[in-house]
């Protein structure tokens, strides 16, 4: 009777997680109103070192990037995998995704991208999660380890920031793809 009792628990942890690289990605994200579900998730590397662990939560599963832009709510969860990971180099990494998400356009939204890049002054650390909620109605909220930083409001920054994944031009094209579970 034991050995199926463990045998359940096991299979139930299984089931409401995915382990990427070593990290157990949950299948669902209760960070809004509704809850949301795991679209997919894969490993952001440079120089076969993996640097984290980028998930793609909304409240229904969609394999363009059209679609998620279209969703009322869509959330970019990044969890750090590397010491390599600093707070300047992160916020340099956003700055050119902006810039490659808007194909060099980011003018209109420049004071945004400032404010947002100062989010991340504070050090960065290997275990340190990421959640980026992006809603249409809200604005983007950044959280860094559960703890709200702040919200920038703006439709045409929330797409660039979830262009910086998804875009034509994105942080990485198989991270792209495993986001969009392609």
């Amino acid at each position: 009777m034991k050995f199926l009792s463990l045998l359940l628990l096991l299979l139930s942890v299984s089931a409401s997680a995915r382990e990427v690289s070593g990290v157990e990605v949950p299948e669902t994200l209760s960070v809004t109103q509704q809850p949301l579900q795991l679209n997919g998730a894969g490993v952001r590397s440079k120089f076969f070192m993996d640097l984290y662990v980028g998930s793609l939560y909304l409240p229904t599963p969609a394999s363009t990037t059209a679609d998620v832009l279209n969703e009322a709510t869509a959330v970019v969860s990044l969890k750090i995998l590397s010491g390599l990971i600093t707070s300047e180099k992160m916020r340099n990494a956003i700055e050119e995704g902006f810039d490659d998400a808007t194909d060099g356009q980011t003018q209109p939204i420049a004071a945004d991208i400032k404010h947002f890049t100062e989010l991340f002054e504070d050090e960065i650390k290997v275990g340190d999660e990421f959640l980026l909620v992006a809603d249409k109605k809200q604005g983007v909220t950044a959280y860094k380890n559960g703890v709200a930083k702040d919200t920038i409001t703006g439709e045409a920054f929330r797409e660039a920031l979830l262009k910086i994944w998804l875009g034509d031009e994105p942080a990485q094209k198989s991270l792209k793809r495993e986001m969009l579970g392609q």
